[in-house]
């Protein structure tokens, strides 16, 4: 009989001990709840930019093009020379995958003319930074050192960025038979009322080029050293998504004192560059 006294107490115990257990894991299971959306507070990484691959650079202009901004190509009388010149020399470049260029070099009777043609894919490590986006800061970085003068309102354009007919006559003060004798025409020396050739228009200053890539800009520059002929350099740079493209087109004239024309250079350079981006974007 008093075996049976001490069973109510040991019932109670358990069922206190049940209660307890219960009560716990329910305080566990509102722990683990709070937290319900960590997994999904991750920040997706940066897109990588458009492009994966590069074009091939020698092959990537025309020979028509070439034989537009290199006329002494159609001078060369050794045939199997001339096929050479069309097909340039690639650039030294340590991957193909991330850096790519063309260079052509052929001189005529009248001037030395050199031209280059650069591709660069540039791809962003941090992951918080898209493949455009490290294109976008690096091209600033291109534009900065080319050291554009700032833009005058006072120059109107056309849709393509090219001077207007109207722009282009009021830009000079000389009629069109005095401006060409100023751009090295055997007609004769220049008047005293010509603009130098060594002076480009300013319509005709370095810029941003609009209509082209995501971003663009041109540049222009005249230089002489000593006695020796005028050589102007123009080079065009743009932006599409995440590759640059850098076109130099260089000309010097076999004559002293001969400035090349800016203009003609500037236009054959922009050329190329329009085909060269829709060849990316096609």
């Amino acid at each position: 009989m008093q075996r049976k006294a001490y069973v109510p107490g040991i019932a109670a115990l358990l069922a206190a001990l049940l209660a307890g257990c219960t009560g716990s894991s329910g305080d566990t299971g509102t722990t683990d709840d709070s937290n319900p959306g960590d997994p999904g507070t991750a920040t997706a990484p940066a897109q990588p930019g458009r492009y994966r691959t590069l074009p091939e650079p020698c092959g990537s202009v025309g020979r028509g093009t070439l034989d537009a901004m290199l006329p002494g190509i159609k001078q060369i009388t050794d045939e199997e020379q001339r096929t050479t010149a069309y097909e340039g020399e690639a650039t030294l470049t340590y991957d193909t995958d991330r850096k790519v260029g063309c260079r052509w070099k052929v001189e005529s009777t009248d001037a030395t003319d050199h031209l280059l043609v650069d591709f660069e894919r540039v791809v962003s490590y941090d992951s918080a930074v898209s493949g455009d986006g490290q294109a976008e800061q690096q091209f600033a970085k291109l534009e900065a050192a080319a050291d554009l003068p700032e833009p005058t309102a006072s120059e109107p354009a056309s849709p393509t960025g090219t001077p207007t007919d109207s722009a282009s006559a009021s830009a000079s003060p000389t009629p069109p038979a005095s401006s060409a004798s100023s751009s090295g025409s055997p007609s004769g020396s220049p008047s005293s009322g010509s603009p130098s050739p060594s002076v480009t228009p300013s319509l005709l200053q370095p810029r941003l080029l609009e209509d082209l890539g995501d971003e663009a800009f041109l540049d222009d520059a005249l230089s002489s050293s000593g006695s020796t002929a005028q050589q102007r350099t123009v080079t065009v740079a743009f932006r599409t998504s995440n590759v640059i493209v850098t076109i130099e087109y260089v000309e010097q004239p076999t004559t002293i004192g001969v400035a090349p024309d800016s203009k003609e250079m500037q236009d054959k350079a922009r050329n190329l560059a329009a085909q060269l981006a829709d060849s990316l974007s096609g």
